[in-house]
This record gives C-alpha cells, structure tokens and sequence, in this order.
C-alpha cells in the first residue's frame, strides 16, 4: 500500500488528517467508491459499515478509504459523517481519486476492491462478498481473505 498512497494523506471521522503509508501499514485495505446520490450505494454503506465494525472488534488489520464519487466537497463529508465507518477518505478534488478509478478499472458504483500492499487487487468484487456474507460472516469472510494476503 506504501507505494499506490505514498504522500497522500487521508481525512478520518474527527477531520484530522492521517499519513496512508502509517495509517495503512501492515492491514488489509478496501477501497470503497461510492457516493451518497447513489441509491445502490445508501443501500450498500450500512452493511458494509456493520462489517467494518464487527471485523475491527475482533481486532483485526483492516482499513476502508472511501474514494468519492460525490460532486461537491460538501457532499462527501455529509453522506461520510452521516452514513459511513469510522475508516477514512480521500479528500475531494484529490487527483488519486481518478488515478485509483482508472486503475481498478471502477465503471460503476458501488464498488468495493480489497488490495494487497503492492495495489494489486486480492479481492476484485469484495461489494457481493460483504452483502453475502458480511453480517453472520464477517470474521470468517475477513479470515478467508487474511488466508490469501501476503504483508
């Protein structure tokens, strides 16, 4: 992950901002693209928040960075600090967002990737995953993806 984010800087919950390469060190990472315009997506964000929970309560490595599709700065922190995890995001306007678009080749939204450390992708539709298996199964589905992740 250290090289995809290296010397970007993600926002969290309480607007501080966090260096990607020590937030992000030795833990799993899903990149979250969404927005809050997207119905599909308001349908999706609480399972997937609900799993984020129940995987980091049982004090597993993992990280989510939600990279906006919103249209306006104000949008993504409304539907970010209303709707989402306590993970992280890309702030709006930030050129990684299309350069993480374009290399995970995001057509449609949402769209949930699970990526290595190098930015390869582990899990390419890890979205189906989650609304599958996310609420009874998280810590086996988080395990099964751990069984395949190398640090």
């Amino acid at each position: 992950m250290s090289e995809l984010l290296k010397g970007v800087e993600l926002v969290r919950k309480d607007e501080t901002k966090v260096d990607a390469t020590e937030a992000l060190k030795g833990k799993i990472v899903g990149l979250y693209f969404s927005a809050g315009w997207c119905p599909p997506c308001r349908q999706f964000t609480p399972k997937l928040k609900r799993f984020y929970e129940k995987v980091k309560a049982a004090n597993k490595n993992f990280e989510v960075i939600f990279v906006s599709r919103d249209r306006e700065a104000d949008d993504l922190v409304e539907y970010f600090d209303d709707h989402q995890g306590d993970w992280t995001y890309l702030e709006f306007g930030n050129p990684k967002i299309q350069e993480l678009l374009e290399k995970y080749e995001v057509k449609t939204i949402p769209a949930f990737r699970i990526i290595k450390p190098d930015g390869t992708v582990l899990v390419e539709d890890a979205r189906t995953d989650v609304a599958e298996k996310g609420s009874e199964g998280a810590i086996d589905l988080y395990e099964s993806w751990e069984a395949f992740f190398e640090m």
